[in-house]
């Protein structure tokens, strides 16, 4: 059976822990709570980041990790005032928004420009099911240049540094995950005890094009934070046209006291061919989520393509409050960029664009979940199968 550790009950905690090392976590089922022990929680490190091979407990959605290696990203915060020391903190800015619906609102301020560590890290596969967040949401394409397939690495996930509550366990396998033993060695001498193999430092060297985190998007609404990390996933030909494809993760999480209800969402996905195209419909991924105090977040990832070797998205989730309050949340403006190695055969004289955005799969897209999200579900492989093995 696998455990949960709640948010709520990691908060309540993280004082009690570090003054008395307790060891214990309350863990939950649908049914009962009971006691299981998990490791001794260890400071977190306000400076420096953490090694390869650290144990963590996410702070948001408190399933149990490892860490595999660090990405240093851009993080665009539109609830930061931009300030002039621009050598300090470079801006991004936009174009001013006039009648034209092909720029997004409110892109005419700058936004403040910062760096920050994130980690790729593995999921325990004990608490996959009971984190409101896919576990399935890195994907890939196939190495096969015709292939329009998609496909998942079942637990992985970015997590911020802010996000990380590290401990320590004597056990020799502390988490079970079919990738822990090919990408880590226990080593009792070091701290952490697990440290990088090969296969690790080769998985992370070939694949590193798609997995690269760069570019991190916020902006809060009514206590709404939405935060949206885009990457790009490579291009493919068809006989029409090239094919640039992305995915993107969204976390939305509720920062105030009253429970909302995500209803609708509404996109706007803009190419560089000069298409514009607008999405709409019921939810995210099949789901209506609700963010309580006690459940505050939900992560979810989809996909999009165009014929053009870049564009940009932006939108608004509308959102329910509990006490029937209507109102939109902005989805922070974000760029999709392709790699220079596949942008360098794009024309000028493709007259559309074939985006398959937050459900709504086109004739070009890959084969994909439907369910009114886009995530990669219909011919996702789970690991152990081929796709997997073709990442080593």
């Amino acid at each position: 059976m696998g455990f949960y550790v709640t948010p709520r009950i990691v908060r309540q905690l993280r004082p009690i822990c570090f003054q008395l090392s307790v060891r214990y976590f309350s863990v939950t089922d649908q049914h009962k709570t009971r006691l299981a022990e998990v490791g001794k929680l260890e400071l977190p490190k306000a400076q420096g980041k953490y090694e390869t091979g650290q144990l963590f407990l996410h702070r948001v959605f408190g399933y149990r990790g490892v860490i595999l290696f660090p990405w240093l990203a851009r993080v665009y915060d539109r609830d930061l005032p931009a300030q002039n020391k621009s050598i300090q903190n470079e801006t991004a800015s936009g174009p001013a928004t006039g009648d034209s619906s092909s720029t997004p609102p409110n892109t005419n301020k700058e936004v403040q420009k910062k760096t920050h560590t994130f980690y790729q890290v593995l999921i325990d596969q004990r608490d996959c099911p009971y984190i409101r967040a896919q576990t399935e949401a890195v994907t890939f394409l196939g190495n096969q240049e015709s292939s329009r397939s998609l496909y998942a690495i079942p637990g992985l996930d970015y997590v911020a540094h802010e996000d990380i509550l590290p401990y320590s366990s004597g056990e020799q396998h502390p988490l079970q995950h079919e990738l822990f033993d090919k990408f880590l060695a226990h080593q009792p001498d070091k701290d952490p005890p697990f440290s990088a193999q090969d296969t690790l430092r080769a998985w992370q060297k070939k694949n590193h094009p798609w997995l690269e985190l760069s570019d991190v998007h916020k902006e809060t609404t009514e206590g709404i934070r939405v935060t949206v990390i885009p990457f790009y996933m490579g291009c493919r030909e068809t006989p029409a046209a090239s094919v640039y494809w992305w995915r993107y993760c969204i976390r939305l999480e509720n920062l105030g006291e009253l429970s909302v209800q995500l209803r609708e969402r509404h996109w706007r996905i803009f190419s560089l061919s000069g298409t514009l195209e607008t999405v709409r419909g019921r939810g995210v991924v099949g789901q209506e989520p609700v963010l309580s105090p006690r459940l505050p977040a939900f992560q979810y990832s989809s996909h999009v393509s165009l014929q053009a070797p870049s564009g940009h998205m932006w939108g608004t989730f509308r959102m329910e409050r509990e006490d029937g309050h209507m109102f939109d949340c902005r989805i922070p403006p974000f760029s999709l960029e392709s790699k220079p190695d596949d942008s360098g055969n794009s024309t000028d004289d493709s007259t559309s664009n074939s985006p398959s955005s937050s459900g709504s799969p086109s004739s070009s897209s890959p084969t994909t979940g439907g369910g009114g999200g886009g995530s990669s579900s219909g011919s996702t492989t789970s690991g152990g199968s081929t796709s997997m093995e073709d990442l080593f």
